[in-house]
């Protein structure tokens, strides 16, 4: 490919010579922002609010993936070439495929690479382990059903045909795979005749069911990254200072339209992301825009539609306003989503949102890349109006310097306040060579809510009040929660590119007491995703989504745990359901499991 005809004149040359200078400095700079060692806007960040460890609850993470049975351990494929894809690991999700009432583990490989399996039968990329209900786990993946070999990457559970079985979606690297769930232990491959694949050479990444066109039936999200082939990543040969050849960087690679796949009710789907509204395109070149890797699917407005808030990789940020007619409008740059605080763009990764201070008062936290912050979008009259708040809040400057995947909120210490956790890990394992202050191998952070007890804000959990288990180095990517023992408070599990996860068991002796439930819908989608529980507890009210789509990824436990913290009775409990149906629920159990059947339409 001729990339350079040399000038014949003696002002073409000057010419010539200027466009060389600019190209190579263009290229020193593009060395430099791949990794964005420092971000001038950030390093004058203010510091979070300041804490004693004493006001913190004490609550340690152990950790017991091997003692718990899990003996897996991601590959990334990685052999010599840096492609792009072996950076980003692989999802996690919590459910309970056998309806025993426990929730059960799927792990998802990546590698080894199609062109480097052997001719032997190669292992299956979904892994499954059953759990025994006390947080012992079984490996199930033989005889499954499961066993496919693909290049894999996130998850998605759902019950898309309302069988009362959970079934599971796993996104990939060229085409996604559906498992329908038969029960007895089984699963049958429907990705065909589902006509959910995507296309041969898409890069599909987080994944999400839900009912957005409220007819009763799962409908599905894929978010796409890049268009990306391992010839295009080699002719790129992305470059840094003491490492040479590194893994690309995005802004290298045309972005990508999602899928919405419109669930028809009988075992097949429709894509109708570009009807939908949901295929954003760049203005001048109409190529699309979209390099997405996270989806928080949100009723922003709890008008009874399901929302979109799409994460994407160095370029604005989605927010799909859901219009209720099978369509969507994208409003992110009026709602404040679209951007960081100075009007840049961010490389984001995992997403999750939930109400945090005050039952209507939602936050959107974002995963971004080192040097970034993490963001902590909240509203508060407008539900379609956010600040970014990562610093007032105490969250910006802690995480400035890592580099962030997985994100969800969740209350660890059962005190009723949703707090956050971040998986972090660097994509390049030489970093440190071409950067001295990074590395690698990164700690999870924890932040707990000090609302109300210390004034509104969130403070990092130092390793004296969480245990070192939870800060322990890792190449952190997928991050999920469940009630992996039955005893009430939410374990996590972490998984990590080319390593184990890591399986985390809360072991919070703090005396407080909780509430859990599992919602059923008849009218509704059957697994209930999208609906809204709201508490009465003493003056306090909570509010929470059901929705295991979080993070990155990965997909959290369907049952919703609402910590009570000393309170031994829950005042008032309403469901309002997909749709807009309310149900109040009488004779509430705490410290148990509470199953509610939808009766409202």
């Amino acid at each position: 490919m001729k990339i350079f005809e040399p000038p014949a004149g003696r002002g073409d040359i000057r010419v010539a010579l200027v466009l060389s200078f600019l190209l190579a400095v263009a290229g020193v700079l593009t060395a430099f922002l791949a990794f964005r060692p420092v971000h001038p806007r950030n390093s004058a960040s203010p510091p979070a609010p300041s804490e004693t460890a004493s006001s913190l609850p004490r609550v340690a993470f152990s950790d017991v993936t091997v003692p718990s049975g899990i003996t897996f351990v991601h590959q990334s494929g990685a052999y010599g070439e840096k492609l792009l894809p072996e950076t980003m690991g692989g999802g996690v999700a919590f459910f309970d495929y056998d309806n025993d009432g426990d929730q059960d583990l799927l792990l998802v490989d990546s590698g080894p690479w199609p062109w480097k399996r052997g001719p032997a039968a190669a292992a299956s990329t979904v892994r499954l382990f059953a759990n025994d209900g006390h947080g012992k786990f079984t490996e199930k993946t033989s005889g499954s059903g499961l066993e496919s070999a693909f290049y894999g990457m996130g998850v998605a559970v759902g019950d898309f045909d309302n069988d009362g079985w959970v079934d599971v979606f796993v996104s990939g690297v060229g085409g996604s795979h559906l498992f329908k769930n038969l029960g007895s232990g089984k699963f049958k491959e429907a990705t065909k005749e589902a006509g959910v694949a995507g296309a041969a050479e898409i890069w599909s990444t987080s994944c999400a069911w839900i009912d957005y066109d409220n007819d009763g039936d799962l409908d599905l999200f894929v978010c796409n990254y890049v268009q990306w082939t391992r010839e295009m990543d080699i002719e790129v040969n992305n470059q840094l200072p003491g490492i040479g050849r590194s893994y690309g960087r995005p802004m290298n690679f045309p972005g990508s339209f999602p899928y919405l796949y419109r669930n028809d009710g009988r075992g097949h789907f429709t894509e109708v992301s570009a009807e939908a509204g949901l295929q954003v395109k760049r203005p001048v070149t109409s190529q699309p825009m979209a390099k997405s890797l996270g989806v928080s699917p949100v009723d922003l407005d709890q008008d009874g539609w399901i929302d979109l808030i799409v994460a994407n990789d160095t370029v604005q940020n989605f927010v799909f306003r859901n219009l209720g007619n099978g369509k969507f409008k994208e409003v992110g740059a009026i709602s404040g989503i679209a951007l960081d605080r100075f009007g840049g763009v961010r490389g984001a990764m995992g997403i999750d949102a939930s109400p945090i201070q005050e039952p209507n008062q939602l936050a959107v936290a974002i995963g971004n890349f080192a040097n970034e912050m993490t963001a902590l979008y909240v509203a508060h009259k407008d539900p379609f109006l956010f600040t970014d708040e990562a610093i007032q809040q105490g969250i910006g400057a802690p995480t400035r310097d890592l580099l962030t995947f997985g994100v969800f909120f969740f209350d660890y210490d059962l005190d009723g306040w949703q707090d956050l956790l971040t998986a972090n890990g660097h994509i390049e394992p030489e970093i440190s060579k071409a950067f001295p202050g990074q590395e690698y191998l990164q700690p999870a952070q924890l932040f707990w809510n000090a609302r109300p007890a210390q004034g509104q804000g969130f403070v990092r959990v130092p390793p004296a009040n969480c245990g070192n288990d939870l800060v322990r180095p890792i190449a952190g990517r997928g991050a999920a929660y469940a009630d992996i023992d039955g005893d009430g408070d939410l374990d996590v599990v972490l998984t990590q590119v080319g390593g184990p996860p890591l399986l985390l068991r809360n072991d919070q002796a703090l005396g407080r007491h909780w509430v859990r439930f599992k919602l059923t819908g008849t009218a509704c989608n059957r697994d209930a995703i999208g609906a809204w529980i709201h508490l009465q507890v003493g003056q306090q009210t909570f509010l929470r989504q059901v929705m295991p789509t979080r993070g990155y990824l990965s997909q959290s436990e369907l049952p919703i745990t609402v910590g009570l913290g000393a309170a031994t009775e829950v005042k008032d409990v309403t469901i309002t359901w997909p749709g807009g149906g309310k149900q109040k629920v009488e004779r509430i159990k705490v410290d148990a499991l509470n199953e509610v059947r939808q009766t409202v339409r």
